[in-house]
């Protein structure tokens, strides 16, 4: 049933991409990261058509297939911006995107979820309200959603093995290149999920030492 022999050259072809698994998930996370808090400040203030747009702008994201959403801006974009995106840059920007919708509503509950007398004290004491949502609320919110943050930049790992329907040499893809080459796809599937498992692994203890290291610094 089972012949590693065949593929167990093209390990390394399949291991090569890890790096570009990396890049995709890391920049996509950055970019989740910093248009989720900008989303969520927008939710929690008062200003209304940032507001609207918002909850609008995560409900189009959440409320869509993720692979639509990269679709779209693979193959449709250029006929809007006249030029071609490459699979890369189109796949950080597409789950960019929608991590952002995700981490919007993580972010927002964090920052309800803190103590609405430390917002008043600092109104009370004549802080800025950026200078407040910067040095107290969020770090106290990011403290609190650190585990939910890291579930979201695991499913991000996860999920990025769909770049394979726009060609990106990730893992998957090349798994399925093995597969079609060698006629034996049971092989080096299972090889790319022995990747993004370990890959999971990393992630969570990562995630589970930066949460101790924050716990001692209470």
């Amino acid at each position: 049933m089972f012949d590693f022999s065949r593929v167990t050259p093209s390990i390394p072809y399949i291991l090569e991409g890890i790096g570009i698994t990396l890049q995709i998930v890391i920049f996509a996370a950055i970019i989740g990261l910093v248009l989720g808090i900008l989303l969520a400040l927008c939710k929690i203030g008062t200003f209304k058509p940032l507001k609207w747009f918002a909850n609008f702008y995560t409900s189009i994201f959440r409320g869509t297939p993720l692979v639509l959403q990269l679709l779209l801006i693979y193959y449709a974009m250029p006929q809007i911006l006249g030029f071609n995106i490459e699979p890369i840059p189109a796949a950080i920007i597409g789950f960019g995107l929608n991590s952002a919708a995700y981490v919007s509503e993580i972010i927002r509950a964090g920052i309800n979820a803190v103590d609405k007398g430390q917002q008043e004290a600092a109104k009370a004491l004549g802080v800025p309200y950026s200078k407040m949502m910067k040095d107290i609320i969020l770090p106290q919110a990011i403290k609190n959603i650190l585990p939910s943050l890291m579930n979201e930049f695991i499913t991000l790992n996860k999920e990025s093995a769909i770049v394979t329907v726009i060609g990106a040499l990730d893992i998957m893809r090349r798994a399925y290149i093995v597969g079609g080459e060698t006629f034996r796809y049971l092989e080096p599937l299972l090889i790319a999920g022995g990747i993004y498992y370990v890959m999971t692994l990393i992630l969570t203890f990562l995630g589970q030492m930066i949460e101790k290291r924050m716990r001692r610094s209470d």
